[in-house]
């Protein structure tokens, strides 16, 4: 996917900016490749920096209910301090590592309704433009792969997924925002949970798996979440579907320690995701604005970034709205 941007705060005869990335899926914690290429316009533009926004679609609740914004969740600089002639044609090769949290955006080549895209921002002369986005596609680690793979085998079907603004406490979660995976329960569970979401916490030494049940309730007993965490290796083999199916039982029969896995301690079972939001995903709607959501990033990652914009994420006009940051 190709995206070319004429400079419009430098006017007529600017210089415009074509970013390819490389074909294909990457992975979580992969190296995202490609080439900005450049051409001059009608005058030498001394170039300060070339750098790559990554970016997500995102839900949050607040006050008024419900938004979605765009986040920057990292940003890389690939080029810069150096002039483009006249008419000048340049290409700039980058080659840039994804974060471990990268949410999956497809699974065996089908889209899951996951928005990311790359933005390529170009200063020149003082002035930035930060183009248009281009989509980025992230397969799912190995290690994802199997449990989803599991889950599949074991009865449970895929509902949504979506990405959620918050944090999941007790977790090493780094990224402002998380990725839930709604599936609903095989047969074997259908009379005990609605359905159950799944969250991976990707890191270099392998992965968090954040299960969470909407328990229905009995007679005499409201519905309630149960909550459980397991950590596995990137690398580890297992019989994942008894694993798996392990797990599913655990959770079902709403178990706070988990053996040699960190749980949740109690008091964190029913409100251990900060900024949560129960309830189907809706972020196959990619159509809808943005409501003026205002994020931050936490754990010393960069500012993050939220705009307003009309119409489809991927569409090549002018965002709206203005821009929010915070430290």
């Amino acid at each position: 996917m190709v995206f070319k941007r004429l400079l419009g705060s430098l006017g007529v005869g600017g210089p415009t900016v074509d970013t390819v990335l490389e074909p294909g899926p990457v992975r979580p914690g992969g190296t995202l490749a490609g080439q900005v290429h450049l051409k001059g316009g009608g005058a030498d533009f001394d170039v300060e920096h070339i750098t790559l926004e990554l970016v997500a679609r995102v839900e949050a609740e607040h006050e008024e209910g419900e938004s979605e914004g765009v986040v920057t969740f990292d940003r890389f600089t690939v080029a810069g301090g150096f002039r483009l002639a006249e008419g000048e044609e340049r290409s700039v090769p980058f080659s840039v590592t994804l974060p471990w949290e990268t949410p999956v955006t497809e699974l065996y080549g089908q889209p899951l309704g996951v928005v990311l895209g790359v933005r390529t921002e170009l200063s020149v002369a003082g002035a930035k433009d930060k183009g248009d986005l281009d989509p980025l596609t992230v397969g799912p680690l190995p290690v994802q792969e199997a449990i989803l793979e599991a889950l599949g085998q074991l009865g449970f079907g895929f509902r949504s997924t979506d990405l959620e603004y918050g944090r999941i406490a007790g977790t090493g979660q780094q990224l402002p925002f998380y990725q839930e995976i709604e599936i609903t329960p095989s047969p074997r569970y259908a009379d005990q949970v609605n359905e159950i979401e799944v969250t991976f916490l990707a890191n270099p030494a392998g992965l968090e798996v954040i299960l969470e049940a909407d328990k229905r309730g009995g007679l005499f007993s409201p519905g309630h979440d149960s909550l459980a965490r397991f950590t596995v290796g990137h690398h580890e083999s297992r019989d994942w579907n008894a694993e798996v199916d392990g797990w599913i039982r655990q959770l079902t029969e709403h178990r706070a320690a988990l053996g040699s896995h960190a749980g949740y301690g109690p008091g964190q079972d029913d409100h251990h995701h900060e900024g949560h939001r129960s309830g189907p995903g809706t972020v196959t709607a990619v159509a809808a604005g943005a409501a003026g959501l205002a994020v931050g990033v936490v754990g010393g990652m960069v500012a993050a970034e939220v705009v307003d914009e009309v119409g489809d994420f991927f569409e090549g006009e002018e965002e709206g709205g203005e821009e929010h940051e915070e430290g």
